[in-house]
């Protein structure tokens, strides 16, 4: 990886963007892709765009998601102490001992989830942590002294875990779901501009908002740009890891390449080019089925406005929705090269409907 492509991957998966408050880090995004595109579309909510080669007749968008699980500041007891709700998918288990920054109006306090210890807690009879039972110290004597703060109910929390590498191979980090795939898309755009690549076709690079509670921020980009084409990437599950059943979960296994999901969203047509340029371009890659949706913004765009021909690319992923997400860096430059070859052979009016 290139020295201002890695600073680029560090700031921007260490800064916090929970769900609702993506702003921060979609600057730092933006920021970064500018110089690569054409021009930039930033929507109400805040899902950003980058626009290479505008005004032509023929769409393609290439997306992932901005946001972070994180909490919501619930209750306050009158000693002080701070209950929460989640904001997306955050788990209840991990929480216990975390280090937290508590984002208030008057800037960051730190703040940590307590929990009893090991010798007050009875052998069989040990509470384990559940949203009822979580509850974070940030070191005020009361509920006054919270307020003081600028914690009200409603700020919202994030972990604090930051980027490291593991064994060379691994990238790990909190939030790699989604923002290693912002950094992926990005990286395409570079390529492109860098490479004195010409498409004969618009190019949306979209950075959406809002996923982790629904795919919201897919949903109003999606009906705003209209696109012929849309490739998605985003995490899945390595089920190779202890504690994943491969009957339930596929076998997806990290350092094996990209992942094309198979399911009802994804246009067979799209996901055929897909398999024939990672052929073609001898990159590896698995296949997942899915019933029925993808739980991914490639539902969004498939089913928006009349129907947009979609496909999902995947990276394969460890111990999702926790502050030690891991991906092997092979996947990640493969996924990239395999969103950078499908562009560069896509012909602008390429029809994928099934009947013609």
């Amino acid at each position: 990886m290139r020295k201002e492509s890695k600073k680029f991957l560090k700031e921007y998966l260490n800064n916090a963007s929970p769900t609702g408050h993506e702003h921060s880090g979609q600057q730092i995004w933006l920021d970064y892709i500018k110089p690569y595109t054409d021009d930039y579309i930033v929507d109400t909510y805040g899902t950003a765009v980058g626009v290479i080669n505008p005004g032509k007749n023929y769409k393609v968008v290439i997306e992932a998601h901005a946001d972070e699980i994180s909490w919501f500041v619930n209750y306050i007891t009158p000693e002080g102490y701070i209950y929460v709700i989640r904001n997306g998918g955050s788990d209840h288990q991990i929480a216990p001992s975390m280090r937290v920054n508590i984002h208030g109006k008057k800037g960051i306090v730190k703040g940590l989830f307590g929990w009893p210890a090991i010798h007050v807690r009875e052998p069989g009879k040990e509470e384990h942590a559940t949203l009822k039972n979580i509850f974070i110290d940030c070191g005020a004597k009361n509920k006054d002294e919270v307020l003081e703060m600028g914690i009200q109910i409603g700020s919202v929390i994030t972990f604090v875990d930051e980027m490291m590498e593991l064994n060379k191979d691994f990238i790990v980090a909190r939030a790699l779901d989604n923002r290693i795939g912002g950094f992926m898309i990005a990286e395409v755009a570079r390529m492109l501009k860098e490479n004195k690549k010409k498409l004969p076709f618009t190019l949306y690079v979209v950075n959406s908002v809002q996923e982790e509670i629904g795919l919201r921020g897919a949903e109003m980009i999606s009906r705003r740009l209209k696109p012929d084409v849309a490739i998605v990437t985003d995490v899945t599950h390595d089920t190779t890891s202890p504690m994943y059943s491969k009957k339930d979960q596929g076998d997806i296994a990290c350092g094996k390449g990209p992942t094309l999901t198979i399911g009802p969203a994804v246009h067979n047509n799209v996901l055929k080019m897909l398999e024939e340029v990672a052929d073609k371009n001898k990159i590896p890659y698995q296949r997942h089925a899915t019933s029925r949706s993808t739980g991914t913004d490639t539902d969004m765009f498939a089913y928006s406005s009349e129907g947009v021909a979609s496909a999902l690319i995947s990276l394969p992923l460890k111990y999702m929705h926790t502050t030690v997400e891991t991906i092997h860096k092979d996947d990640m430059d493969n996924v990239i090269k395999l969103m950078y070859e499908t562009l560069l052979q896509l012909k602008a009016g390429h029809d994928f409907r099934y009947i013609k």
